[in-house]
């Protein structure tokens, strides 16, 4: 039985001005934490650069599922960015296992997860875009609230 004290979370596109506004405001702070704190505390970990990409990336792909739940952006490009997330994730634990079984030469899986972060990243920014564009959009035909 749904709980009526906690509301739905409305999709982006169908959120009103007010709402847009704090969607966005809400993915800039996320992103910004990710990128000033946790981040850097992430390399200071005494930990090998695959585990500490690894922790990264399962880390980012649980803020990805949280923001389509959340409705802070268009679903398109938080599905890939979800995506991109969860296979980086998946290159990296294959990593570690081959680490953990003696073998150290397949330093790609390491790059191409990195690759593969990187893009998510730039999807999380180009989804803000998207929305700060929207939200222009938006004001410039709709009267004030």
């Amino acid at each position: 039985m749904p709980n009526p004290a906690i509301p739905n979370p409305i999709p982006f596109p169908q959120a009103t001005p007010r709402e847009r506004r704090r969607a966005i405001i809400r993915l800039l702070l996320m992103i910004l934490v990710l990128a000033v704190l946790v981040v850097p505390l992430l390399l200071e970990l005494p930990l090998g650069s695959a585990s500490r990409m690894g922790i990264l990336a399962w880390l980012l792909v649980a803020v990805a599922m949280y923001w389509i739940y959340a409705g802070l952006g268009y679903q398109p490009l938080l599905l890939l960015q979800l995506l991109l997330f969860s296979t980086a994730a998946t290159l990296l634990i294959t990593k570690v296992a081959l680490v953990v079984v003696d073998i150290h030469r397949l330093s790609v899986l390491r790059r191409v997860a990195a690759a593969l972060i990187m893009a998510g990243a730039g999807l999380a920014l180009v989804n803000l875009g998207a929305m700060i564009w929207a939200l222009v959009r938006q004001r410039g035909t709709a009267p004030p609230e």
